[in-house]
């Protein structure tokens, strides 16, 4: 019969030791179920997302089991320092690539939150997308579409790219191009527009509204009406003046062509 202090052949640990580890891991493993088993069920109490409460229950069962293995080893007369150093390392170096990213959007957030480029409410294009801005985190910003969609974007990828705020001056450029006839009376043409966009309530005097000339293009003469309004009328001024123009011309008898293509036929 094998004393319990007296090393076992082949392996060179004594019995005690072996029956001490054993011990050690299933009560260790008993241990941290129940810790994990406690821990998520305070995380239940809180609006975590449940995925992200058995992501977390998951990493700190994975860091119980492996204090319950090193401890384990030590019973048994493993020396643990080199073991610890390594998986110091290992951690340091996957913490080091997986926070990488994390750490770069923290920052990026700090600035946003700080030079403000971009607010609540507002609508503007980031990293070519378009929307209301309906949330600024320290990790990304979300972004409402018209058609309720919900577009999140990395704050790194919103302070790193081009930011286009539509709606941050309190006033707007309204733009409406429109084509007429070569032939034209464009004196007239022009005239008209400018009357329409003068009669407009919401069209502002000053800036005072414009038409020019932007093109000699294929098949017609380019006008731009370039009215100015209130950011929160944009969109129903522009609504309003391609609807008018168009109408205007079409009871004026002002042409407005579309692209037309002569093609000549030879008899040989």
């Amino acid at each position: 019969m094998v004393a319990l202090d007296e090393p076992l052949p082949y392996i060179g640990v004594t019995l005690f030791q072996l029956l001490s580890a054993l011990v050690i891991l299933v009560v260790g493993y008993i241990v941290a179920r129940i810790l994990v088993g406690v821990f998520k069920r305070s995380l239940k109490k809180t609006k975590l997302p449940p995925l992200v409460i058995e992501f977390l229950g998951r990493f700190l069962a994975i860091l119980l089991y492996i204090v319950v293995v090193i401890v384990a080893l030590g019973a048994v007369g493993i020396s643990v320092s080199p073991i610890i150093l390594g998986l110091s390392a290992a951690v340091g170096l996957i913490l080091g690539f997986g926070l990488q990213d994390t750490l770069t959007n923290l920052a990026a957030g700090v600035w946003i939150a700080a030079l403000r480029p971009i607010d609540l409410g507002e609508v503007v294009e980031v990293s070519g997308q378009t929307g209301s801005v309906s949330g600024i985190g320290l990790m990304s910003t979300e972004l409402k579409t018209p058609d309720n969609r919900v577009i999140t974007i990395p704050n790194k990828l919103v302070w790193g790219s081009i930011i286009v705020n539509y709606t941050r001056m309190p006033t707007r450029r309204v733009d409406v191009d429109i084509g007429v006839a070569y032939g034209t009376d464009l004196d007239r043409a022009i005239k008209l527009a400018m009357d329409l966009m003068k009669n407009h309530p919401q069209v502002l005097d000053d800036p005072e509204p414009s038409v020019v000339i932007t093109a000699l293009a294929d098949s017609s003469i380019n006008l731009q009406l370039r009215a100015w309004a209130k950011t929160e009328d944009y969109w129903a001024v522009k609504g309003d003046l391609t609807k008018g123009i168009y109408e205007l011309y079409t009871k004026e008898g002002i042409e407005i062509p579309f692209p037309q293509l002569d093609v000549h036929l030879r008899n040989e």
